[in-house]
């Protein structure tokens, strides 16, 4: 393994060169502001690509059998293993999205809305050669199996870092857009309520239910400059940006982790279920924080994911090993605060991180319990596919450790939109209004990047 040394730069001025370059990649989460990443990488020039799309499966372009979890293996065999001693966790490895329909190849599950031109179901680069940033220690390293590689990459970016980089984008620096919502506040209503007939009837005891907003995406939008505005406005954890080429890109600030899995085989899982406003005065927020700890609605909601949660990892942990250390922790946000819990375990000898995706996709928090049951009554209910919204961004490296978000707080970008969607999870005691104002408080900064929505 070839472990280069270079200066150290924001992770966000420093992938700003390589932004227009299909299939680079930003995992961006150790944004300071936050307060809880550390590290980002950044990938560009994937030696291997695995997409799925229209129920064909495509590694490097050619179409492969079986599943997309598959191909992933098998794109990940073919970049080997990466020995030798490096500071980052990632080291090279797998890195993009998997789409919430993805789900599909895992379950028999309805298909009411059909696919989308261009919008893959997953979209995976396989990377050999990425930079790794330390936002804490403010270090930074090329990580490679090629000398050459290595230094090329080192150079592009020491290259880069003589250029000054623009501040994030103003509000104003970007074209401004209307969003029109798939339902209006009437219609969402009332398609919430046949959830809540759902639960009633005993069908299902929690939904997640959503809508999209879509807005025209002006000729001249800069993806990357759109993603500096949601970066600014709301930091998160789990932020990245993905160009898969000029008809698709993904800026995500997700504050939520899917799954995480280290090299010795332990799991962690963090759903967030529970969310309220913040506030500029201090008292009114520290109002609202408490509460959501004290809503016996909104822990009854979390408590349910965690039981979930707890089913899917049993299926490949190691028995007894399932626990839940924190319940119903509050955690606060640029926007919100937010419900948080966390649910760990061992993965089973032999077994490894595509193992613990099929167990475990979608995630729990935004699908519901029981989980096929509310995925039916997802598809029948909401009024557009969801693609790669509510699914995960994640890294695989070559020693078999992975890091996953759920894909929330997320604007997506094709040829001709640019579309953001939020809900919440749906249960007996569910207000319509509530949950609408639930919604829109998520929405908001993603709204805000392209001047907002009364």
């Amino acid at each position: 393994m070839i472990v280069l040394p270079i200066p150290f730069r924001d992770p966000a001025d420093a992938f700003l060169p390589f932004a227009g370059r299909p299939w680079s990649m930003l995992l961006d989460g150790a944004v300071p502001e936050a307060g809880r990443g550390r590290w980002a990488y950044l990938c560009t020039d994937p030696r291997h690509r695995v997409t799925a799309e229209d129920d064909r499966v495509l590694l490097d372009g050619e179409a492969v059998a079986g599943d997309p979890f598959a191909a992933l293996e098998a794109a990940l065999a073919r970049l080997g293993p990466l020995e030798g001693d490096c500071p980052a966790p990632f080291r090279g490895g797998a890195v993009g999205f998997l789409g919430y329909e993805l789900g599909r190849w895992l379950e028999r599950l309805p298909a009411r809305h059909g696919g989308a031109a261009g919008l893959p179901d997953m979209a995976v680069g396989l990377y050999d050669t990425i930079a790794a940033f330390d936002v804490v220690e403010r270090r930074a390293w090329v990580v490679s199996d090629d000398a050459g590689r290595a230094r090329r990459l080192a150079d592009a970016l020491e290259s880069a870092g003589s250029r000054a980089a623009p501040p994030d984008a103003d509000p104003g620096a970007l074209p401004r857009s209307s969003w029109r919502p798939d339902l209006t506040r009437d219609e969402y209503a009332a398609r919430l309520r046949r959830v809540l007939g759902y639960i009633a009837a005993g069908d299902i005891y929690q939904a997640n239910f959503t809508q999209r907003f879509t807005a025209p995406r002006a000729p001249d939008l800069d993806a990357y400059a759109l993603y500096r505005r949601l970066r600014g406005l709301s930091p998160a954890p789990f932020a990245a940006f993905l160009n898969l080429g000029p008809g698709l890109q993904v800026a995500s600030a997700s504050p939520e982790r899917f799954l995480r899995l280290d090299a010795g085989g332990r799991i962690e899982t963090r759903p967030i279920k529970g969310t309220r406003p913040r506030r500029r005065d201090p008292a009114e927020d520290r109002a609202e924080a408490e509460a959501l700890a004290a809503s016996v609605k909104d822990r009854a909601e979390n408590l349910m994911i965690v039981d979930l949660l707890r089913n899917d990892l049993s299926r490949v942990a190691e028995p007894g090993s399932v626990r839940v250390p924190e319940l119903c922790r509050i955690e606060s946000f640029a926007s919100v605060h937010h419900l948080v819990s966390s649910v760990e375990a061992r993965l089973r000898a032999g077994l490894g991180p595509v193992d613990l995706l099929r167990a475990s996709f979608p995630g729990g928090s935004i699908t519901g319990a029981p989980k096929i049951r509310a995925m039916e009554i997802i598809d029948e209910l909401e009024a557009s596919r969801r693609g790669p919204y509510c699914g995960s961004v994640l890294w695989i490296g070559r020693d078999g450790a992975m890091d996953s978000s759920i894909v929330i707080r997320t604007l997506v970008l094709t040829a001709g939109t640019v579309t953001a969607q939020a809900g919440g999870g749906i249960v007996a005691d569910s207000d319509p209004g509530a949950e609408w104002e639930e919604m829109l408080t998520k929405l908001r900064p993603l709204l805000a990047t392209l001047g907002g929505w009364p």
